[in-house]
């Protein structure tokens, strides 16, 4: 992924949440900086903005003033490239240096979009920009947006990007088909689980220096109950290091136990405010583990589910509100603990 980048490739980088993507990418921009002292790297997480107005302001927030060591340089970079609106110019209240504040930003002003991206691409250095979520832009409700950041994005020869996500299908489609206006414009990548035995030498390492012993069969039984999930695991090896005890198998389903259990008021509400052939969809699919056909009518017959037009509107819902992930192999409960607290529950 480095090497893709600092040769002049964009990437798109697909992976499901709590897999380590924004590490990932967090790391790579390390490594570049480590090469090159002069690069900027710039990340914005997009999951929470809502439209193209909340898209410019976290744009413009990321970006202005980053450009430069000199704060009385970036000033007047700033003033040159951005006249529809007036940033703020402050101080730090540590430091005493000068600091831009992007503030009154005009509503819906596509031209403010324009002048932060030529603002870019007036800077005198190679910039890495990373959107994170970046498929939240199919969300807003201006039309266009795709179209609009293309427009802006192929003009910045001095910058590289990554376009990073969790929705597989969405993120697929807006960079392979050929109707979308990112058609082939990148490099696709996608993440896969960490190594089993080098996760097990990374771990044990931390777990040999505090005295506990910790198998690799207790582990590997770790990694198959989350698929290799690397937040979850994380999770629980973070428990289990706490508790300073020798680690087996009915030591990890404790920690699980554990964990799952201070998740429980918040899984039972959200039971509670969802249909019920969504909750008892759920439930199955959990049941399960993995779902190649939920719509099936052995599946619907196995677990006494609703008609199969139900179950199907309800998939399209739970993977929509991310409940649920579709992976090449079939569907999934997205969040493995939910998942684990979903099979504990009584039927």
């Amino acid at each position: 992924m480095t090497g893709g980048l600092v040769n002049g490739r964009n990437i798109t980088l697909i992976a499901p949440r709590r897999l380590g993507k924004t590490g990932l990418i967090k790391h790579v921009m390390q490594q570049i900086q480590e090469e090159d002292k002069s690069a900027v790297c710039l990340y914005m997480d997009i999951f929470s903005t809502k439209s193209i107005d909340d898209f410019t302001r976290l744009l413009a927030d990321t970006v202005i003033g980053k450009l430069d060591s000199s704060a009385q340089k970036a000033m007047s970079r700033v003033a040159k490239f951005i006249t529809s609106w007036k940033p703020m110019f402050t101080f730090d209240a540590i430091t005493g240096v000068p600091q831009i504040v992007p503030t009154s930003i005009p509503s819906q002003n596509t031209g403010t979009i324009k002048e932060i991206f030529d603002y870019l691409a007036s800077a005198d250095k190679r910039c890495y920009l990373a959107f994170d979520e970046f498929q939240q832009i199919c969300e807003y409700p201006e039309g266009g947006t795709e179209a609009l950041l293309r427009s802006y994005i192929q003009f910045t020869p001095n910058v590289n990007y990554i376009f990073s996500g969790s929705k597989k299908h969405l993120l697929s489609e807006m960079f392979s088909s050929p109707k979308r206006p990112f058609y082939k414009s990148t490099q696709l990548m996608e993440i896969a689980c960490l190594d089993e035995d080098e996760y097990y030498d990374f771990a044990n390492a931390f777990m040999e220096e505090a005295g506990i012993s910790f198998p690799r069969e207790a582990f590997a039984y770790l990694y198959e109950k989350f698929d290799g999930t690397t937040s979850n695991i994380q999770f629980i090896l973070n428990r289990l290091y706490e508790w300073r005890k020798d680690v087996d198998r009915s030591v990890v389903d404790m920690a699980v136990n554990t964990v799952v259990s201070g998740y429980s008021p918040y899984y039972a509400d959200v039971l509670n405010r969802l249909p019920r052939v969504s909750v008892y969809l759920l439930k199955a699919i959990a049941k399960e583990g993995l779902v190649a056909q939920p719509t099936s009518s052995a599946f619907i017959s196995r677990h006494h589910l609703s008609a199969a037009s139900s179950i199907s509107s309800a998939l399209k819902r739970l993977t929509e509100d991310e409940y649920l992930y579709k992976s090449d192999e079939g569907y999934i409960i997205y969040d493995r603990f939910f998942g684990e607290w979903l099979r504990a529950m009584r039927y």
